[in-house]
């Protein structure tokens, strides 16, 4: 094995030992489990998004996509106990010191889905883009407030 290829390999591993964001051990992992279910939401959403941004609405695809998210939508909002602000959380502590405010921000993206849900089967590709443009402005209204990075 060259030199060049024994330091590249060095690299990598001092790299990976310097590692991400640290592992949720506590019981039950709730804010793994919390991320995750963000993740879920995204998935479901983001597809929504690039179709909408590529200008190929495909309304029965659309619909799909809404009932995926609103299947996931209900995930993350449990998993918000008074004990969950510890790495590898990204929630600010406002999450729980402005509760209401918290409650007010799921609500808007409740009802965001709600009406994204009700119009995704429509032919008409601007109600499905304006709807889903209220869905993305209601998570970024929130993570804006609660949130501690994107």
């Amino acid at each position: 094995m060259s030199k060049t290829s024994i330091l590249m390999l060095f690299s990598v591993l001092a790299l990976a030992a310097c590692g991400g964001e640290p592992e949720d051990t506590r019981p039950g992992q709730p804010v793994a489990h919390r991320r995750e279910a963000f993740k879920a939401i995204l998935r479901a959403s983001e597809p929504m998004g690039v179709m909408l941004r590529e200008n190929e609405y495909d309304a029965k695809r659309f619909q799909v996509l809404a009932g995926q998210l609103m299947n996931v939508r209900n995930g993350p909002w449990g998993y918000f106990a008074p004990d969950t602000l510890y790495p590898p959380s990204h929630a600010k502590p406002e999450v729980w010191s402005q509760a209401d405010k918290f409650a007010d921000e799921k609500k808007a993206f409740f009802d965001a889905t709600d009406q994204l849900a009700a119009v995704a089967g429509t032919s008409d590709g601007v109600k499905a883009a304006l709807a889903y443009k209220a869905v993305e402005e209601a998570c970024h209204g929130c993570h804006k407030t609660f949130k501690t990075k994107d």
